[in-house]
């Protein structure tokens, strides 16, 4: 064999090994250069290494020539975040799948759906929004919902063209109390009217009807018509693009926060610190978990946010047909207690952050609190006297005020 041809192939065989280590493309081939690889989650979740240029995203009809983007252009950032005094048990966010195993480079690990999927078509997606502007109760006294079949405890912005939001959620383990129920904590932003909204949020969710179980999971969540025919959780239908190998949608969050209140507790606070932003360059919509970006949500899906939202939403929401009725649902909202100030046992966002143009993170200029049902589920905006407010939310559902 020549010389020339021996350095071909020695370079040749070089560069497949290469590929197959960094689990990338082969240039000039189109074929992934190891199998897909499956995790099993001692939670009972099976975790699947997927080719990154083959994930669900793509079967959107909107995304059939899109182009991924492996990075932001340019994440609008103040700097790292920094704990304040009495932070220093405060842990960052883990997922019980990394104990087995990783995923490789160049692929994204996706969460196997549990069990026979019944519709299809709905699966993975919210309810629909539908507005109820006035609540009866029985002792006549008024109560205002935003939506049908859902209670809010919430801090809200408007008023500006908002081009991100970002807040440090505390992590919490609600109970919810039927399969067809859920409890949310989240991140969101908001374009539309009240019915036919366009939003993306990201935090964590108990939700049964979707996971299979009441475990408490990293979630992220779309819709552009108030859910009525699009949208859904994690990749459980085409359209959020990930990118990062090492987050996966919907999988267990583990450890818990905890509040010390038992003897043998130490009180850690474990905070997942969600940040969406738009990339100026492409329109696309990235989520970031701490210091890891973990994808997208292309621009082509959305029509009045493909421009910036509305308004941007920190705090909680319970889905149940036994919202506002008696007897009230006892699913959890945050940790299951009223909100309450620091050295509580809440659930709670701090850090809470707006972009407005495309690179000025700010404290929201103007911030109000609102809860559907402040007996089961209430609001504390604590910013007097504060340098950086912090919003505290939730509540037990039923109890002896909330029957």
């Amino acid at each position: 064999m020549g010389i020339i041809k021996w350095m071909a192939m020695l370079l040749l065989m070089e560069i497949m090994a290469l590929a197959h280590v960094n689990g990338s493309r082969v240039p000039g081939n189109g074929s992934f250069s190891r199998e897909n690889k499956s995790i099993q989650s001692e939670d009972g979740d099976i975790i699947e290494c997927i080719d990154i240029h083959k994930q669900p995203a793509f079967d959107h009809p909107a995304l059939r020539n899109h182009k991924i983007q492996l990075f932001p252009s340019y994440v609008p950032t103040e700097g790292k975040i920094v704990k304040k005094e009495g932070e220093f048990g405060s842990k960052e966010m883990k997922q019980v799948w990394q104990k087995s195993g990783s995923c490789p480079n160049g692929t994204v690990p996706i969460r196997k759906m549990k069990g026979n999927i019944q519709n299809k078509a709905t699966y993975g997606r919210k309810p629909p929004y539908y507005s109820l502007k006035l609540h009866h109760h029985e002792d006549n006294k008024e109560i205002r919902f935003l939506y049908k079949n859902r209670s809010v405890a919430i801090l809200h912005a408007e008023g500006f063209a908002y081009y991100g939001a970002k807040g440090s959620i505390l992590i919490c383990s609600p109970w919810v109390e039927f399969d067809n129920e859920y409890t949310t904590s989240q991140v969101s932003l908001k374009s539309g009217d009240d019915d036919n909204f366009e939003s993306m949020e990201s935090g964590w969710a108990v939700n049964p009807s979707v996971y299979g179980d009441r475990l408490t999971r990293f979630f992220v969540y779309w819709t552009v018509d108030g859910s009525k025919k699009t949208g859904c959780f994690d990749q459980t239908c085409p359209g959020f693009v990930q990118t990062s190998s090492e987050i996966a949608l919907g999988a267990t969050i583990d450890p818990m926060s905890t509040n010390g209140t038992h003897p043998s507790d130490v009180a850690v606070d474990i905070e997942m610190n969600i940040y969406i932003f738009k990339d100026a360059l492409t329109g696309n919509w990235w989520v970031q978990n701490d210091d890891k970006v973990i994808g997208y949500w292309p621009g082509e899906l959305f029509s009045l946010m493909r421009a910036h939202a509305e308004t941007v939403q920190w705090g909680g929401e319970v889905y149940s047909n036994k919202v506002g009725v008696h007897p009230h649902t006892g699913t959890a909202m945050g940790s299951g207690s009223y909100a309450m100030p620091p050295f509580g046992s809440s659930g709670s966002v701090r850090r809470i952050r707006v972009v407005v143009g495309t690179k000025v993170i700010k404290f929201p200029d103007f911030v109000n609190s609102y809860s559907d049902e402040y007996d089961c589920y209430d609001t504390f905006y604590n910013h007097e006297y504060m340098q950086d407010p912090e919003f505290y939310y939730g509540g037990p559902g039923r109890n002896w005020k909330c029957p």
